[in-house]
């Protein structure tokens, strides 16, 4: 049995989410039908993440085992490509070593959510329009705020099956480009719905509806009703996932030997 980890990226506008559902088309079961009909057996794949319905990925990892016929990944990514919808695009295709995860092995995962003020007809699907300015320096002052917190339930949507809401933080924060604005967050690990409810909560400070107080309020209340509207999916996009030193070692040595 051998495994393999995908790099993949999709605009998620089309798919109710990453992860496979049973009233809607997700990403992953694309992949895994378009690897059944190309591997001629059945194949699943396991994603180092689960993004929302409308979120994109610039860059998602995922593996599959495999224990048929031998195949080459170049070749394989190739053909992928030819038959996936245009919305979904594999990067390469490694063999990694069996134990390597592309979920339990990720370190850090990084998401970035787009923010404009103008009318903009080719910006649009991928940007959240807002008409009235933000106090951004109270927004990215609330924003270092959680770097000061590990439990984040008032972010996170409800009843959904995981064992713990503790996330920790390494960076959060809003930067401008040109007059998009982009909020930045990368964390071990990201609750359902987490990047939007906080994005949207983090709106409600720059409109003045909450101060700072407010803001460490909402998070240590543990409340999901006390926080802000989840904004938008279509303005959120999974960035970069990252591996430790010995899972990259791994992967930079499948690739010379693909190379070589």
């Amino acid at each position: 049995m051998e495994r393999y980890f995908i790099y993949l990226s999709y605009n998620g506008a089309n798919y109710c989410g990453w992860q496979n559902q049973p009233n809607g088309v997700s990403v992953q079961q694309k992949i895994e039908e378009s690897l059944g009909i190309l591997l001629r057996k059945p194949v699943s794949i396991t994603g180092a993440g689960r993004t929302d319905a409308g979120v994109h990925a610039c860059m998602m990892v995922a593996h599959f085992d495999w224990d048929g016929n031998d195949f080459e990944p170049e070749i394989l990514t190739g053909k992928l490509n030819r038959i996936l919808p245009p919305d979904i695009s594999i990067q390469k295709i490694i063999r990694v070593s069996p134990d390597s995860h592309a979920r339990f092995d990720a370190v850090s995962r990084t998401y970035q959510y787009y923010i404009s003020f103008r009318k903009d007809p080719f910006g649009y699907p991928f940007h959240y329009r807002l008409n009235r300015p933000l106090n951004f320096d109270l927004m990215n002052e609330a924003a270092f705020v959680l770097f000061e917190y590990t439990d984040f339930t008032s972010f996170s949507k409800l009843h959904t099956d995981v064992k713990t809401n503790l996330c920790r933080i390494m960076h959060a924060e809003w930067t401008q480009t040109v007059d998009v604005w982009v909020f930045t967050i990368t964390a071990d690990r990201f609750l359902r719905n987490m990047v939007r409810a906080i994005v949207g909560t983090l709106l409600d400070v720059g409109r003045g509806k909450l101060s700072i107080e407010d803001f460490r309020a909402v998070i240590e209340s543990k409340d999901r009703g006390g926080a802000g509207s989840s904004v938008p999916g279509n303005a959120l996009f999974l960035t970069d996932i990252e591996y430790p030193p010995s899972v990259v070692k791994n992967l930079i040595q499948n690739v010379r030997n693909m190379i070589h």
